[in-house]
């Protein structure tokens, strides 16, 4: 097997953390506040569905969507200001915090909600759930092991530079996951190969109920890619205009053949690490709905003259309309047969 391993182009200078952010067309801010509200409202309808039959008490294996749920309330600019440079042909690995590069990366509603109801219907017929969401129409994946995504990003960029597609693969993960050695390895042999691959880094503060300083040397992960010879870049304050700005240069380089960026966003975990958390480790709980990036953004576009209040309804209701009839649909499909417990474990040959 063939690898590129000549010298790669020079590094570009990591832009100043506090640089304010750019300012970006009408029509492009107005498409990050789209993708940002149909997010929340489909974390608010699973939040909603998820709760209304865990009773009495919290009991985490009932209701129509048992199991573990993970929502990604206030991560919603990552997701929206990354996805914006992407199309159905680039590939996306998330987390087991999934939800919201889902929506943003174009995975089919219906299809992602009857999954997460475990529903014939589903991306994995109902086998998967929230966790292991997997869309080979969008090259999208996800999976509930940290770190994991980073590895399969390798060879899917891999694939695309073999093929000349000019597609590009981006890898997310959480702060905490920044320690684990498949994130160090991945950057390592991304940039020795020159891939085209953008790390994502989601700085939400916590790992789990672990706080980012009492768990990681380093004040930010972007300075880890001086390390392996690639470009850092962090973007403070949740901010999803400076998030697509920095994404841009960062698709931009990897589509032009010169290898992997790192990009890691401060960005905001307004619940909790999964649905039933009591987060009691967490100070200052009280203060998160002044920190919500949505209403903040949609203060800034009306401030700017992009949003007025007949857009901000039409939004809201279109989205509602989407999701709620994503729901609709996942509820009305068929849970998998028992009886075919066994199907879809192994590759089935055709005789």
């Amino acid at each position: 097997m063939s690898t590129d391993t000549s010298q790669p182009a020079p590094v570009p200078a990591r832009t100043d953390a506090g640089s304010p952010a750019p300012e970006l067309p009408d029509g492009v801010r107005l498409g990050l506040y789209e993708t940002m509200v149909l997010s929340r409202t489909f974390e608010e309808a699973i939040l909603r569905e998820y709760h209304a039959d865990k009773g009495p008490g919290f009991d985490i294996g009932k209701g129509l969507v048992p199991g573990e749920m993970h929502l990604s309330a206030g991560q919603e600019p990552v997701a929206a200001g990354v996805c914006a440079h992407l199309t159905r042909d680039d590939a996306v690995t998330a987390t087991h915090r999934p939800h919201h590069f889902a929506v943003a990366h174009g995975v089919d509603l219906r299809k992602m909600t009857a999954e997460i109801f475990g529903r014939e219907t589903g991306l994995g017929r109902g086998r998967g759930g929230h966790m292991h969401l997997f869309d080979p129409e969008t090259h999208f994946s996800c999976s509930g092991i940290i770190a994991e995504g980073y590895p399969p990003a390798l060879g899917m960029a891999f694939a695309f530079k073999r093929r000349g597609t000019g597609g590009i693969a981006v890898a997310v993960t959480g702060e905490g996951a920044a320690n684990q050695g498949a994130f160090h390895e991945s950057l390592n042999l991304a940039a020795l190969w020159r891939l085209p691959v953008v790390f994502v880094v989601e700085d939400n503060e916590w790992g789990i109920s672990v706080a980012r300083t009492a768990s990681t040397a380093v004040t930010s992960n972007a300075e880890r890619a001086a390390g392996y010879g690639i470009p850092g870049e962090r973007v403070e304050d949740n901010d999803v205009d400076a998030v697509y700005a920095a994404a841009r240069r960062a698709v931009a380089r990897a589509r032009a053949g010169e290898g992997p960026s790192l990009l890691e966003v401060a960005t905001l975990r307004m619940w909790g690490h999964f649905e039933g958390d009591a987060q009691g480790y967490r100070p200052g709980l009280a203060d998160l709905p002044k920190l919500d990036p949505i209403p903040r953004y949609e203060t800034r576009l009306r401030e700017a003259g992009v949003l007025d209040d007949g857009a901000v309804a039409r939004i809201k209701e279109e989205a509602s309309e989407k999701v709620e009839s994503a729901v609709a649909f996942a509820k009305d499909s068929p849970v998998p047969d028992v009886a075919d417990v066994m199907k879809y474990v192994f590759a089935e040959e055709n005789r």
